[in-house]
């Protein structure tokens, strides 16, 4: 069997907001979200996932939205390139999702919390060593909660988590793994096929289960993403060689052209141009 990156936009669309992934859905998010605790019994999927009519919109696919038990919106979204301002959009997002529940003149009181549930591939915080981070409004120096505990963060980074396939204990870790290795399976691991949900959730993402449209729109995603990633990549080796290109040029007058070279890991040549130059 070949499974669909669930990473992808596309994919994990189809996969968790699709109107036949309710099930699927109600376990992802008890399980990233309240410890694999059956909080949430049920949920509308909003705006549920439709297949592509559209080519070449980065776009076409929208975060999955869902109602769930409490009156609770959660938003979902699968992001896998690092981009500029992203962390920004995060808050935007679930600030928005809470401001819109009301009409004019209609009483604050009727806000309903949001929780904005966001899964990277690629670390966000550093200096967090836990693969599940949650944040809300605290007052700054005595961490005490705000009294109104309405917008809630919650981010999975996935190269944190780090667990094989015999280290898998909780639902929390087979979803995530889930996301994590699916593409690269060939097979649904016997571990995972214990959980009704998740073999369901292999089971749409297997490639002989969609139509021609969908394949062609997957490889779309895929060609974009690697597109931007390599993107970034050549980008950041530009700003690297221009730190190095200053570093170098302040140092023409003080070290040797060897010591230069390998301080800044400029060449001798690339050294001795800008010597020249200078």
């Amino acid at each position: 069997m070949i499974f669909i990156n669930p990473k992808t936009d596309f994919a994990f669309k189809k996969i968790f907001g699709s109107e036949q992934s309710k099930d699927i859905l109600i376990s992802f998010l008890n399980a990233l979200l309240y410890d694999a605790q059956p909080v949430i019994q049920d949920l509308q999927i909003i705006n549920p996932y439709l297949a592509p009519k559209i080519r070449g919109i980065k776009d076409t696919y929208l975060d999955v939205k869902a109602k769930i038990s409490g009156d609770k919106t959660v938003i979902i979204e699968m992001q896998v390139l690092n981009v500029e301002g992203f962390e920004k959009r995060i808050l935007y997002n679930a600030a928005k999702a809470y401001s819109i529940q009301l009409d004019v003149g209609e009483r604050y009181n009727l806000l309903e919390p949001v929780i904005a549930l966001t899964i990277t591939d690629f670390e966000m915080f550093p200096n967090v060593d836990k693969t599940i981070s949650r944040f809300v409004l605290k007052e700054k120096d005595l961490l005490i909660d705000y009294l109104s505990y309405d917008i809630e963060l919650v981010f999975v980074e996935l190269p944190k988590f780090t667990k094989e396939l015999n280290e898998l204990e909780t639902l929390t870790d087979k979803w995530i793994y889930f996301l994590k290795t699916a593409r690269s399976l060939e097979t649904v691991p016997e571990t995972m096929r214990e959980v009704p949900e998740i073999q369901k959730a292999f089971d749409m993402a297997n490639q002989a289960n969609m139509n021609r449209e969908e394949l062609d729109d997957l490889s779309h995603r895929e060609i974009y993403i690697q597109d931007q990633r390599n993107a970034i990549i050549k980008a950041t080796k530009q700003g690297m060689k221009e730190a190095q290109v200053e570093i170098a040029k302040r140092l023409l007058d003080v070290l040797d052209e060897e010591t230069i070279s390998q301080t800044t890991g400029l060449s001798l040549e690339e050294v001795r141009h800008l010597k020249l130059g200078s």
